[in-house]
């Protein structure tokens, strides 16, 4: 993250995100494979199976591939095989939508997990500062399904929507949208219009 300095004098937080540019390789109908989609790759990879090389064919040791579908209603882009998708296509002052993989944390406890505020220091409390209290009443004998207990944190699938772009660097293939978005360093990210 960093931050713009607006014309108007405000910093505005920042992300950097490069954005290399994808390439279509592959267009699903619903005559020949039962569903809408289009594929696309990015990224360089040293070597590729014979499989992927068969399917890629002239596109290049592609590191990246991913389908999508058109959303509801909606319909597909007229598009073709070998199509390049780059920053082109946004502007700024565009909204855009940015999904990516949370940072993963392992097996974490209520209080860092769910914010529980834990138990008093002292009075009869010892070695349950951080614990999570009762879980649950006499009666019904079991745990209830939902319970906020500890267990692992992190690695989701997370979507930010309405993030502002406030500035794209063809050149250097980076669009710097407003606001932070999900993943670590160097993780792969979905950018899409909303």
């Amino acid at each position: 993250m960093t931050q713009i300095h607006r014309p108007d004098g405000r910093v505005v937080p920042a992300t950097v995100i490069s954005a290399a540019p994808c390439v279509v390789t592959a267009l699903r109908t619903a005559e020949s494979d039962g569903y809408v989609a289009v594929q696309i790759g990015t990224g360089v990879r040293r070597k590729i199976t014979k499989s992927l090389a068969g399917h890629l064919k002239t596109l290049g040791k592609l590191r990246h591939i991913k389908e999508f579908r058109p959303k509801a209603g909606g319909s597909m882009p007229e598009l073709k095989v070998g199509d390049k998708l780059d920053l082109s296509q946004f502007i700024i002052g565009d909204k855009v939508g940015v999904v990516g993989t949370s940072k993963g944390r392992g097996f974490q406890g209520v209080v860092k997990r769910h914010h529980f505020h834990g138990s008093p220091k002292t009075h009869g409390h010892k070695d349950q500062l951080r614990m999570p209290g009762s879980i649950g009443a006499t009666e019904p004998q079991h745990v209830f399904k939902g319970t906020r207990m500890g267990g692992r944190m992190g690695s989701d699938r997370v979507s930010v929507k309405n993030l502002e772009v406030v500035a794209i660097n063809a050149k250097k293939q980076e669009i710097v949208v407003k606001g932070a978005v999900p993943g670590a360093r160097n993780s792969l990210l979905l950018i899409q219009s909303n």
